[in-house]
């Protein structure tokens, strides 16, 4: 098996309507290398919430855009969700994702099913969610 990536980058504007061609893209590379489908099924969930967060907290009634990059790797799928919005102050702990009242529930729900979680603020604003899933064959 070789050790080299494929990424995809894929722009698209912080609208809910756009956030299936996110998921097509993932399922592109999901069937290239014949995931599971509990696996392939985890991953489009962990992504829908991470993009609907951008989509509904990045940029208020402005226009914006959601970044997604995957990387495909022999062992594991990175993904990552970023935005140039406000920005929010991630949380440390699962005990700290917030009410699910308030829209917290979809991150415990990305800790939930995903084997690494980063939240980060980006240089010059904006947010940065990236979560590693390992594939076990």
């Amino acid at each position: 098996m070789s050790s080299e990536s494929a990424v995809i980058n894929l722009t698209i504007p912080a609208k809910a309507e756009y956030i299936t061609l996110g998921r097509l893209a993932l399922t592109a590379l999901a069937r290239a290398r014949d995931f599971p489908e509990e696996t392939l099924a985890d991953l489009k969930l962990a992504l829908t919430e991470a993009c609907s967060n951008s989509v509904r907290h990045a940029y208020g009634p402005s226009d914006g855009t959601v970044e997604l990059l995957y990387e495909l790797w022999p062992d594991r799928m990175v993904v990552e969700v970023s935005d140039e919005g406000s920005g929010f102050e991630p949380p440390s702990g699962l005990e700290e994702l917030g009410d699910p009242g308030e829209g917290g529930l979809g991150l415990a729900i990305i800790r939930e099913l995903v084997d690494d979680l980063e939240i980060t603020e980006k240089v010059g604003g904006g947010s940065r969610l990236r979560f590693v899933k390992k594939l076990r064959d």
